[in-house]
């Protein structure tokens, strides 16, 4: 069974979650299984500045507080460092607790997506830990990449510094996080199994039952769930993500009808206009009946105020497809 964690290593929910769930795991019924805990990257706070700042003159600001109640939906972010830390000292993180820095977790993530690279869960899940200690219990700057090294080196995973120096895994961890929006991932930590997820740092005995129960996720097609991904995000409104994730695709598959729309549809919505045109007249040509791809070109040639161009094809579009009129 593989059991995905959402989590932002910066959020103290996810610290308390992973001890739940290794509590969890300990109970009898997970004697015989066989486990595989892999962590996904999620982002609390993407505005985190590059070179990270005392955490205490950063609560003052509003958008750390809107940043932290994605942590802990439901709590005010004062509330939540209370409660956080009332739980970690009965979940035995500590004696010291909190973090001491507002660090950006950008090559925290991209360490933990290395470490399951290049050594597989156990490594990822010792890397984890010593992230998470390092920024909770030691107060130390999880930013600095001298910090990560250090820790990298704590948890078996010397050749981490050196490739933190280069750009491995960075593109990587912005496809994952892109990956977990689309798949509705909401909160710090979310974990997944097949296709159910529970939200949230939930007890153990609630995370055993999850568990227990399975969850099975339908073997796509790389291309095919890469495309459903990219759906997934324009419907949440978010086309340039959906672009990130259509790029693989239509460099390899750009012939392919059903990437192309999501592609033109994506440009669409992002007022790339001239792309989206571009696009949509091919598929038109290739098709003429296509009375959707008629209506978007129509609504594109308007958009960019060339209404006599853009009248012709959604006249035709209405006549295919009434409710375009």
């Amino acid at each position: 069974m593989r059991i995905e964690v959402w989590a932002d290593v910066v959020c103290g929910w996810a610290y308390i979650g992973k001890r739940r769930l290794e509590a969890a795991l300990a109970d009898p019924a997970f004697d015989d299984a066989a486990v595989e805990v892999v962590w996904r990257p999620f982002r609390i706070d993407p505005t985190a500045p590059a070179r990270a700042v005392p955490l205490e003159e950063e609560y003052r600001d509003p958008m750390v507080d809107t940043a932290l109640r994605r942590c802990a939906p439901g709590l005010s972010p004062a509330e939540n460092r209370v409660r956080v830390s009332e739980i970690a000292a009965e979940e035995g993180l500590g004696p010291r607790w909190g973090a001491a820095w507002r660090a950006d977790a950008h090559d925290a993530h991209r360490l933990l997506a290395l470490a399951f690279e290049h050594g597989g869960a156990g490594r990822q899940n010792a890397v984890a830990e010593q992230v998470m200690r390092a920024h909770f219990i030691e107060g130390r700057d999880i930013s600095d990449r001298e910090v990560l090294a250090d820790v990298a080196a704590e948890a078996g995973f010397a050749d981490g510094a050196a490739l933190l120096d280069t750009d491995a895994g960075d593109d990587l961890v912005r496809e994952l996080l892109l990956t977990g929006k689309a798949r509705g991932v909401a909160t710090s930590p979310t974990i997944v199994v097949g296709d159910r997820a529970l939200a949230g740092a939930q007890p153990a005995d609630v995370i055993k039952d999850f568990l227990l129960q399975g969850g099975r996720r339908r073997e796509l097609p790389e291309e095919v769930e890469r495309l459903r991904l990219a759906e997934s995000l324009l419907d949440k409104r978010d086309p340039f993500g959906a672009l990130a994730l259509l790029r693989p695709l239509l460099d390899v598959h750009g012939d392919d009808r059903n990437v192309r729309m999501l592609a033109a549809r994506a440009y669409f919505a992002s007022a790339q206009l001239g792309r989206a045109r571009a696009t949509l007249e091919r598929l038109v040509a290739e098709s003429p009946d296509d009375s959707y791809a008629r209506h978007l070109l129509g609504r594109t040639l308007q958009r960019q105020g060339l209404a006599e161009q853009a009248a012709p094809h959604l006249a035709m579009a209405a006549v295919m497809t009434p409710e375009y009129d």
